[in-house]
């Protein structure tokens, strides 16, 4: 069930003290799946920043997806389509001490990559991902926020609509992300919290409410907090991937 690109090892071991000059930087590694991506501005926004050194995004649909060849953007071309195949395909070409996971319909502002630059100077700092926010997806969900918070602190998994970050040798210390249908983002947080830990910074983040306004925020809500669970008890993530997608015409190919 689980495939991955790093070779494992039981415990990472702790980050230097002092970064060498290549692990400094942040690379934004962004999986796509026949959409735009990246547009081309925020590209070039987020390699403005002082902590960025380059974007990333991995495709694995048709030749022409994902950003044009003078986008500011490169480009990772995967053989097979699955967040955690083209994620790790990513990480191994990316050159930043830091990487960070970031899904295209999630807001990436000035503030975020500024909280993040500020934490990765922290050598006890291994990895974590954003506070999440609820926005117009969840109206009625917004008094969860603090729970929502606490869990994310303390025990629970971090989703990839958080914009999951780890140190780049924490990352290959664990092996990178299982390569499997679904869940790929819950059982690499889980691993990275059992073994090195996981920080939650601000500013909180949010992603696009597209698919909830149009699937219905309390049905999508729902859906997720049920393969959530069904996948903590168990069940393969193949089976679920099958389940999530099956009212869907064009499925992303399993892994």
């Amino acid at each position: 069930m689980e495939a991955t690109v790093f070779p494992r090892v039981d415990e990472p071991s702790a980050p230097a003290g002092e970064e060498t000059a290549r692990a400094v930087g942040i690379s934004i590694i962004v999986p796509c799946w026949r959409d735009d991506a990246v547009p081309e501005d925020l590209a070039a926004r987020w390699l403005g920043h002082e902590g960025v050194c380059e974007v990333l995004v991995a495709t694995a649909g048709t030749p022409d997806a994902g950003p044009s060849a003078t986008s500011a953007a490169r480009v990772v071309r995967c053989p097979r389509a699955g967040r955690g195949i083209q994620m790790n395909e990513a990480a191994r070409a990316a050159t930043g001490g830091f990487l960070l996971f970031h899904h295209a319909d999630t807001e990436l502002t000035d503030e975020h990559l500024s909280s993040l630059t500020t934490v990765m100077r922290d050598p006890k700092v291994a990895g974590g991902a954003f506070r999440r926010r609820f926005d117009a997806r969840h109206p009625h969900l917004r008094w969860l926020e603090p729970w929502e918070a606490r869990r994310c602190r303390s025990f629970g998994p971090v989703f990839g609509d958080q914009s999951i970050f780890v140190r780049r040798s924490v990352f290959e210390a664990l092996g990178g992300f299982a390569e499997v249908a679904l869940m790929e983002d819950v059982e690499f947080s889980c691993r990275l919290r059992r073994h090195a830990g996981l920080t939650i910074l601000e500013p909180a983040i949010r992603s696009s409410a597209r698919k909830h306004l149009r699937q219905g925020s309390w049905r999508t809500t729902l859906t997720n907090t049920l393969l959530l669970l069904l996948y903590l008890l168990g069940v393969p993530p193949q089976r679920l991937h099958g389940w999530y997608y099956r009212t869907r015409s064009s499925p992303p190919a399993e892994n």
